[in-house]
């Protein structure tokens, strides 16, 4: 009987644990299982693919922080096709964690940059009956109206939603200068605008510990992509990538990192500014031990995940609490 009552206790403490920290943020995997009703998987399709900061259409050499791959890592070969690519992936993840419904996610470099026929046929290619979304990755100056109509035409048609991922990583047009995006905040907002127009969803993707930026740019990252009413949001820290611009600029010490520390702090500011309704993929990025020696201060993920998530429960904070800066709200606190 006292086992049962130990137990009874440590499970209810533990489940009563993660309902809390669900509500520190709008978890992105709360937030499939309530779309879907279950747990759904990426699968992540590689394609021979370039940029436009590569070929010399907006620059060459790429961003600073990005490796000959495209920044995906998790990847199958290029040369297989689509659909090889998916069902080698979903047969893996099936039998590892007896999945359903997957999303076909287009993850490395710019999946819009090329020829449209190329386009559409990767994005047909895609379509199966455990496929409930289609995820594209792509920069926000690589969008145009053709794209999106043949996008609702598969949503429409073959009842899948879409939802596309933009490359922001900071509001800061200065650093993203200094990255050579090669483009600036202005098209990031345009295409917000563009994709708003059709019933997508938009994820963006966000580095909080550029080395240009500071703390102020964190919550004004999160005040822009809420006001923008992005969707989604997924954070990465910044690790020094082998062979790429910034392992050279980081090498002959023309930045340093900043802190593990820093970053939760960053993490947090940012979460506390965010629109509650956004969800949020995740909370900090990963990369192979043989890509990059500076990935995540050489600490696990998910350790920081959870270094992040401890401070937001001793702080008593959580995603949205100082989201009070739209609609008129400050004029309306000093004269209400």
């Amino acid at each position: 009987m006292i086992l049962f009552l130990l137990y009874y206790k440590l499970v209810n403490f533990v489940l009563s644990k993660e309902r809390f920290i669900l509500e520190l943020y709008n978890q992105y995997s709360k937030y499939l299982v309530e779309k879907y009703g279950e747990k759904v998987y990426k699968l992540s399709i590689n394609l021979p693919l370039t940029c436009p900061n590569r070929d010399g259409v907006c620059g060459t050499g790429g961003c600073t922080f990005c490796d000959e791959g495209g920044a995906g890592y998790e990847r199958n070969e290029s040369v297989l096709s689509v659909k090889s690519q998916l069902s080698d992936l979903r047969e893996r993840i099936k039998k590892k964690y007896n999945a359903h419904k997957f999303i076909a996610y287009f993850q490395n470099y710019s999946n819009t940059y090329m020829p449209m026929e190329y386009f559409k046929k990767y994005i047909k290619d895609a379509i199966d009956q455990d496929i409930v979304q289609i995820a594209i990755s792509t920069r926000p100056d690589c969008v145009t109206y053709e794209h999106l109509d043949y996008l609702l035409y598969i949503k429409n048609t073959y009842k899948i939603d879409i939802s596309i991922e933009l490359g922001l990583q900071t509001v800061n047009y200065h650093t993203l200068k200094q990255v050579h995006r090669g483009h600036t905040l202005a098209e990031y907002i345009d295409c917000v605008l563009m994709i708003k127009q059709y019933p997508f969803e938009i994820c963006t993707h966000m580095i909080l510990n550029l080395p240009w930026d500071n703390i102020s740019d964190s919550i004004e990252s999160a005040k822009i992509l809420s006001s923008l009413k992005t969707h989604q949001v997924k954070l990465h820290s910044l690790f020094i990538v082998q062979n790429t611009i910034m392992e050279n600029q980081f090498l002959s010490g023309e930045f340093e990192l900043v802190s593990m520390e820093e970053y939760i702090k960053r993490v947090i500011a940012f979460l506390e500014h965010l629109d509650p309704s956004i969800t949020v993929q995740r909370l900090i990025g990963r990369a192979p031990a043989d890509v990059s020696a500076n990935c995540n201060w050489n600490t696990s993920w998910w350790k920081i995940k959870e270094s992040i998530e401890r401070e937001m429960e001793v702080r008593n904070t959580f995603q949205g609490r100082l989201f009070n800066y739209l609609g008129g709200s400050g004029f309306k606190a000093k004269y209400k």
